[in-house]
Order: structure tokens, then C-alpha cells, then sequence
């Protein structure tokens, strides 16, 4: 049976459909950008998905480290710190760095700090430009949203708390004591709990958002400095630096399952897990790699060679693509993780500390 319909229908339909082609070659060209932390440049560097060009690059203030960005993908927001970076230490025979008890080669040199550049930067991506610092208590180095977007609970590293930030007020609602030298922040997957990694004494603190008490406190050693979590908040993921380990975490009880020693040399520093949930990523710091493992049993299945001491690593939103921030080389490896191998690098600011993944449909890009 065959239907005839009237010229400015078939007009219409026809001109429907190449919109909606079109509109999908443009969320395939945009799809979304990649915004980095440069730590010794003090701007964001932020690069086109798509074409992996860098758009554009946005001056915020000293020492930009922890970013992410708000559920709407409009704001970026960055910790700033006037704290000076002290000098990298000497390594021993096996190549581990050699630290005067709770000091790291990123450790900050609080005597010449300067606490009126401390805060958290508040980006606006669609004009790129900063709009307003927000006072965040002492050195803020890392933070998580939480679930609705409104608070910023932040690692106030050289003063040993938590601070709980209302992003509307500007005004730290809560401060939380945990121990020496707060850096890693992971809001869980339900935004009921939060969880704190403590360096100096390898400490995990799990906060109760509704109460800010501290709920639950266990030990993992070896300098944790960051966290993630599987998408229902089962199980979550925390290395451990100076060990070269990382640890499967019962997210539920608060307590360690397992531990698995990486590669040798590996000094994972940032954790990620894919987002089909299988796979999770260590970015390895002096190690020089990312390191790949399976979520359930935390074997080792690959090591990608990647720049110079990869900090901060974020996976695109289809989990094809991997993003490390290489600092000393001040450039980002792109990681094609279907072959399993570095494909390129983007040049970035200088000495690029952390990234966050902004998907241009305005869903939360924070990874």
C-alpha cells in the first residue's frame, strides 16, 4: 500500500530529519571537553572532546588542584591554595622517594603560605571566565559535590579537617576534625556518606552527610590519596601511594575485603572506574603508567605506559577514551582503551594536576 502525502509534509519531515542529523553530527563534534587544573600556571586548560584542541584557557588563582564540575555542566569548580610547592625528594635504590616523616614531594611549604589566595574558584565553562572565589577553610586541595549539587565538602590538608561548603551562602556550614593531612574526597554514589583519605597515617574517615559525624574510620596505610566507588555504592576503591597497593573497599560495613600489590614502581595516586563498571584505573605517579584492573577481583590486566608521573585521570563518557594529567611534562596522554595503548598527547599548562570530564548535554561530567 503506498501513501501519498502533501509536498510541504513530506517538506517538513524531510526538513525534521536533516535537524536531527545535523544535531547529531554537532553532539558528536562537541560531545564534551575535557577541563584541566594546571597547578604551577594557576588557569584551567580546556580542550574540545571531538577534536582534542585546546578551546580555551581560563586564569583562576594559585595552585589549582581538585576539580570538578556541578551536575548542570555550566560550573567548574577548582581548589585554589596559596601554599608554595616545596622541592621534589631523592629516591632510594628501588626508586621510592625518600620522605622526612609526614612530607611528600608535593608537600607545601606552609611557612611562606599565602591563605588569602586559599579557596574555591567558581568557573562559568559556557563564557569562560572565573566568576567568584569562595573561602573554603585552610590549603583546600581536593573535594567532592555533593549529590544535589548545592554543598562542597573539601580536604583542608594542613590544618586536619573537613570543611562542608554551601556553594549558594559561600559559607562553610561544618568543620569536620579528621587527621594529618586530609587529601582525598569521595561523596558515595547515594550521597548519604562521604569519605575522607587521610596521608600521613594512611586513615580513612567516612562521613555522614545528614549529620557530618564521622560514622565509620578504618586504617589502610601507605599514604591513600584518592577514592571512587562502583555506580551502587557496594564497593569503592582507595590506593595507596608509598605501598603501591590498592584496596577493595565493603562500602557497606566500612571495612577492607582485599588488597592487591601493583606492579613494581607503581605509586597509584588517582582511582577511577570505568563506566560500564568492570574495570578500574589507577593513574600510577612516578610510576609513569595507568594501571588496569578488573573491579571484582583486582587483577592486574594491563599497565599502560602513559607522560611523566600521571596524577589526575578521567574516562570519557563512553569509556573509550582515558585522560591522564601529566605534570612534570605539562601535557595530557589520550588513552584509546579498547587497543590498550596511549594514542597521543595535548599540550597543557603547566605542571597539569587534575581533570574533570564535562559532557555538553549538560549531564554531571564529574569522574
Amino acid at each position: 500500500m503506498t501513501i501519498f502525502l502533501p509536498r510541504k509534509t513530506q517538506s517538513a519531515i524531510l526538513s525534521a530529519l536533516l535537524l536531527q542529523a545535523g544535531l547529531g553530527e554537532v553532539r558528536a563534534a562537541t560531545g564534551y571537553q575535557i577541563c584541566v587544573s594546571n597547578e604551577k600556571s594557576g588557569d584551567i586548560t580546556v580542550i574540545d572532546g571531538a577534536s582534542l584542541k585546546v578551546v580555551a584557557t581560563i586564569p583562576v588563582g594559585k595552585r589549582p588542584r581538585g576539580i570538578h564540575a556541578s551536575p548542570d555542566g555550566k560550573t567548574v569548580y577548582v581548589a585554589l591554595s596559596g601554599t608554595p610547592i616545596s622541592g621534589p625528594p631523592q629516591l632510594d635504590s628501588h626508586g621510592n622517594p625518600i620522605l622526612n616523616k609526614g612530607k611528600d614531594d608535593d608537600d607545601d611549604d606552609d611557612k611562606k603560605a599565602d591563605k588569602s589566595a586559599d579557596g574555591i574558584a567558581v568557573v562559568d565553562l559556557e563564557h569562560r571566565k572565573l566568576l567568584r572565589k569562595i573561602r573554603a577553610g585552610s590549603d583546600p586541595e581536593q573535594f567532592a559535590l555533593s549529590a544535589d549539587g548545592t554543598r562542597l565538602f573539601v580536604s583542608n590538608e594542613d590544618v586536619g579537617t573537613a570543611s562542608v561548603l554551601d556553594i549558594g551562602s559561600g559559607k562553610v556550614e561544618q568543620i569536620i576534625p579528621v587527621h594529618r593531612e586530609p587529601e582525598g574526597v569521595g561523596t558515595s554514589p547515594d550521597g548519604k556518606l562521604f569519605y575522607v583519605t587521610c596521608e600521613t597515617d594512611g586513615e580513612i574517615f567516612v562521613v555522614s552527610t545528614a549529620s557530618y559525624e564521622v560514622v565509620a574510620h578504618f586504617n589502610v596505610g601507605g599514604r591513600p590519596r584518592s577514592v571512587d566507588f562502583l555506580p551502587d555504592g557496594s564497593r569503592a576503591f582507595i590506593p595507596s601511594e608509598s605501598a603501591g597497593e590498592i584496596h577493595l573497599i565493603d562500602a557497606l560495613n566500612q571495612k577492607v575485603i582485599k588488597t592487591i600489590q601493583l606492579p613494581k614502581g607503581c605509586r597509584p595516586m588517582c582511582v577511577k572506574v570505568s563506566p560500564d563498571r568492570t574495570k578500574v584505573y589507577a593513574g600510577t605517579g612516578r610510576g609513569g603508567t595507568v594501571c588496569v584492573l578488573d573491579s571484582t577481583t583486582l587483577e592486574v590486566l594491563n599497565n599502560i605506559k602513559v607522560g611523566q608521573r600521571p596524577w589526575g585521570i578521567a574516562i570519557s563518557p563512553d569509556g573509550k577514551r582515558l585522560y591522564s594529567a601529566n605534570g612534570p611534562s605539562d601535557d595530557i596522554s589520550v588513552v584509546d582503551l579498547e587497543a590498550q595503548k596511549e594514542v597521543g598527547r595535548i599540550k597543557a599548562g603547566q605542571s597539569p594536576w587534575g581533570l574533570v570530564i564535562v559532557p555538553s548535554n549538560g549531564s554531571n561530567g564529574t569522574l
